[in-house]
């Protein structure tokens, strides 16, 4: 087997670029300094990572350096997109007489490699056609020649320029009309606690205008649950959340829309004041489990975008909550639980309304049962106890 010309690499690498992108929703991975080799990623597919090495492999050794080329590589995209685990699925289109895989494929640290000279060669690799069983239907074509890179060229732009506009949907910022609509509300219950009250650190005060308070909510007073999130007791706790939210709020509502935030944010306020009630006896008040929850629900958002917010997930949003939860062991009058209830259902109310573009049904239908559940065992926490 000698070199192959440059007009069947083309073509090799043509037909497979459009798989695994018009057919199997890979996007290319920009690496600088990477000659003769290609990268696509799909976190979401069996194969997370298929690369295609156009290069002449003339030997063994030139082979094992490519190998542990790409293990290095690999390790740098795991740690950005935050994978412990990640298979490469590695095609060979050029490789000497001298080198060959063993029956066509070779598996090394969870690098699949294939060699191939010509497309037909993929009804010779099981494991490519287990995992791809469509890939010989869909790149075999009527059109040869410059018709063929003509279609295949056109078809894979019109994809990446879908995938473009989506992403650009998805992260372009929206006026966040929700999160200043909170911000006032927050605010103005602030100030009506010193209008016709004694102040936001009083008790009676706290109670009268929907604190939460165990005794009482079991009682029938079931609002609290949700009127205890616009209450905060100090100027310095009300700063703190409003500016927090301020921060983070406009993101995620940007990301997830008006109507998802929203329910994000109240369903979190909610079990956040469910598990407070669970072991916590005194009163209790604060946005902070709603504020944990739209932390959660961008984790969970993060997760299906970690291609474009997996550094900015490990850096800063991972360690904030970890912070904010040692200090509320440690620090005395902080609800943590609260904080553990409110982080976790905003996750599961997340799953369950959807990441747009990312999420499948079975997905959401998984979210919904899981919320289901987390409130049910809250309720049962809450009213009945263990």
């Amino acid at each position: 087997m000698g070199e192959v010309t440059v007009e069947q690499n083309d073509e090799l690498v043509m037909k497979l670029l459009h798989y695994f992108i018009t057919e199997q929703g890979y996007n290319p991975i920009v690496l600088h300094g990477a000659k003769n080799e290609i990268w696509l990623e799909n976190i979401d597919a069996s194969y997370g990572i298929v690369r295609i090495n156009t290069g002449y492999i003339h030997n063994k050794e030139q082979l094992d350096f490519d190998l542990f080329k790409t293990k290095n590589i690999l390790g740098k995209i795991k740690k950005k997109m935050m994978a412990m685990h990640m298979n490469v699925l590695s095609f060979y289109l050029n490789m000497g007489e001298n080198v060959s895989f063993e029956n066509g494929e070779n598996s090394v640290a969870n690098v699949t490699c294939i060699q191939l000279t010509k497309i037909d060669d993929l009804n010779e690799h099981p494991l490519l056609l287990e995992a791809f069983p469509n890939i010989t239907k869909k790149t075999n074509y009527k059109e040869k020649g410059m018709d063929l890179f003509i279609k295949l060229t056109r078809e894979i732009n019109k994809k990446s320029e879908e995938d473009a506009m989506k992403a650009e949907q998805v992260f372009r910022m929206k006026k966040p009309v929700i999160t200043y609509l909170l911000i006032a509300m927050n605010i103005f219950v602030f100030l009506c606690m010193y209008l016709f009250g004694n102040g936001s650190q009083d008790p009676f005060t706290l109670l009268s205008f929907g604190a939460n308070y165990g005794d009482l909510v079991r009682a029938g007073e079931y609002y609290r649950l949700f009127t205890c999130a616009f209450l905060h007791i100090g100027v310095l706790h009300l700063f703190v959340n409003m500016y927090s939210l301020y921060v983070i709020g406009p993101q995620i509502e940007s990301f997830l829309g008006k109507v998802k935030f929203l329910i994000v944010y109240l369903f979190s306020a909610l079990s956040g004041s469910l598990l407070s009630i669970c072991f916590t006896d005194g009163v209790s008040a604060g946005a902070s489990g709603a504020l944990f929850g739209l932390l959660g629900s961008l984790l969970y958002f993060g997760y299906h975008y970690r291609i474009y917010l997996g550094s900015v997930m490990k850096s800063q949003i991972i360690p904030i909550i970890i912070l904010n939860l040692m200090m509320g062991f440690f620090i005395g009058g902080i609800d943590n639980a609260a904080h553990i209830g409110g982080l976790i259902g905003g996750a599961l109310i997340t799953m369950a309304l959807g990441v747009k573009y990312k999420s499948t049904l079975f997905e959401k239908i998984n979210g919904w049962i899981l919320t289901a559940i987390f409130l049910g065992f809250l309720i049962y926490v809450g009213f009945v106890g263990l």
